[in-house]
């Protein structure tokens, strides 16, 4: 994939999240031999499917995909069965945890019973146990509901990170309605859809003094509505995932692979996405890592789930694309794979790092990924940077190619 450097200026961040001690001789080691030590990374928006749907993943290869991507803590998404809508369900969800994952992982509760967006859960009771709530994976319809949601949330000192998705302005849509889908005849999904949900839930963030997060923005004018609300002092934070920042609508092709939701946007959205990294705007960068069966991939754009895999390939995508480009420094790529996320939803580093040889150059080859998924857009591309190792809590979990869980 060619691209050409942004003019976009620099915005530094720290490469040094909390809790690690980098000056440990055994990542001198590393060092001595030309490789680069940085923190464990945070992803706030994964999908591990289990329960529910171990078929496409389950937390244990989830898991070790975020290991082998140099991730230490993620945040696995409610849109499960049974939904993690009461303390039953989430410590069910739990209890997966405890005995396979190879990382932190950290669950959400929903935000309406049965991600259904009827009534709010209880959010006193799950708050205990989730990060944050959310209804991902479809937008909650009812302004009233999200009101309500936000009210309690509020009171709790807790999150609301929501999928903004208008579902009347869908009209049967599975990618940007743009120039590809008028070239190739497909029904689109407007962007209106995604940024006009963000407006009403910015109007209520006002109104209720509500922590909010937006999940997975798209669009340029999610941009500016986001830039607008930080400038009046509302409490709201957002992130992008990795294959906004580095495709377009014109890079669609027939293949599922290609199929996600939000969608690919068109170049004036994924330029406007840059300018908010570089400026600020847009806080952290997130994979939204959704798995899926070979099968349900295999349909093209109209028949595929929306849904591809990141966890595996965020970083080496964002070094070989952004900062050796210098369209962003590495300081602040790792600021916002790391330390930004850890600060909005109070996850502390402890005792994590990745090494990476940053000079390794290598294609992208899903037949390796440790994920259950396939299906990336990024298939084939050369990138630089591969991770040597990852340390989560003082263990080394990952470490060239291999999951080490003989001392759980």
């Amino acid at each position: 994939m060619e691209r050409t450097a942004s003019n976009t200026i620099m915005k530094e961040g720290t490469a040094k999240a909390p809790g690690f001690d980098f000056s440990a001789p055994s990542l001198d080691e590393f060092r001595k031999k030309g490789y680069t030590v940085l923190p464990g990374f945070c992803d706030v928006h994964v999908h591990f499917r289990e329960p529910g749907f171990s078929y496409k993943e389950t937390i244990r290869s989830g898991s070790m995909a975020a290991a082998a991507g140099g991730y230490t803590d993620v945040c696995t998404m409610p849109n499960l069965d049974p939904v993690p809508d009461c303390v039953e369900n989430i410590r069910r969800q739990l209890d997966i945890i405890e005995k396979t994952a190879v990382i932190r992982v950290h669950p959400y509760a929903s935000i309406t019973v049965g991600r259904a967006g009827m009534s709010v859960v209880d959010m006193e009771a799950l708050s205990k146990y989730a990060v944050a709530f959310s209804d991902d994976g479809s937008g909650v319809q009812a302004d009233g509901i999200m009101e309500a949601a936000m009210t309690e949330a509020a009171g709790l000192g807790a999150i609301i990170a929501a999928h903004c998705e208008d579902n009347s302005l869908l009209d049967g849509g599975y990618i940007h309605a743009g120039e590809y889908a008028v070239l190739k005849n497909h029904k689109g999904i407007s962007s209106e859809s995604e940024w006009r949900q963000i407006e009403r839930d910015l109007g209520l963030v006002a109104k209720t003094g509500c922590a909010y997060h937006v999940c997975h923005i798209s669009t340029k004018e999610s941009v500016e509505l986001i830039r607008r609300a930080k400038k009046s002092g509302l409490d709201v934070t957002c992130e992008t995932a990795p294959h906004y920042l580095l495709l377009d609508d014109m890079d669609l092709r027939e293949d599922g692979r290609f199929k996600m939701n939000p969608p690919l946007r068109s170049g004036r959205d994924r330029q406007e996405l840059l300018e908010g990294v570089a400026d600020g705007t847009i806080d952290m960068i997130a994979t939204d890592h959704a798995p899926h069966s070979r099968e349900e991939k295999s349909k093209g754009l109209k028949g595929s789930a929306f849904g591809i895999v990141g966890l595996e390939t965020a970083f080496p995508l964002l070094y070989t694309e952004l900062v050796k480009n210098r369209i962003i420094s590495l300081d602040r790529l790792v600021y916002m794979m790391s330390e930004a996320p850890r600060k909005r939803f109070g996850i502390p580093a402890q005792n994590d790092a990745s090494v990476w040889d940053l000079g390794c150059e290598y294609k992208i080859d899903p037949g390796r990924f440790l994920s259950l998924g396939r299906s990336t857009p990024f298939a084939g591309m050369t990138v630089s940077g591969r991770c040597v190792m990852t340390v989560c809590g003082g263990r080394v979990v990952y470490e060239d190619g291999k999951i080490h869980t003989e001392d759980r």
